[in-house]
């Protein structure tokens, strides 16, 4: 339960998208849409052929963000989607990661 504060009415959700995610720009159109919509977080791409995205910001603009995952831009092919809701962090700002490591894949 939140108390009123800063965090009121923000959510944060984890997201690993798999499927063709890789090389058909995924990345780069994620940061533009979560720049359009306000949001916070990042996104990446993961050894395993998976992109890793985090949003945060209203609940509303991350549910949007989520669902425009399930499809993502021309020429993805999306075959599954994860999601975990995390505490929210006040993240600001949106960007593109380096990719992670085999070791970070998880």
């Amino acid at each position: 339960m939140t108390d009123g504060g800063p965090t009121r009415g923000q959510t944060r959700v984890h997201v690993w998208i798999s499927g063709r995610v890789q090389g058909v720009g995924f990345r780069f159109a994620a940061c533009d849409l979560a720049i359009s919509l306000g949001l916070g977080g990042w996104v990446r791409n993961l050894s395993d052929r998976r992109v890793e995205a985090v949003f945060e910001g209203p609940a509303a603009e991350v549910g949007q963000a989520v669902a425009w995952c399930r499809r993502g831009p021309t020429g993805a092919w999306v075959s599954d989607v994860r999601t975990r809701t995390e505490d929210v962090v006040g993240e600001r700002g949106f960007r593109s990661r380096p990719s992670a490591s085999p070791a970070e894949a998880g």
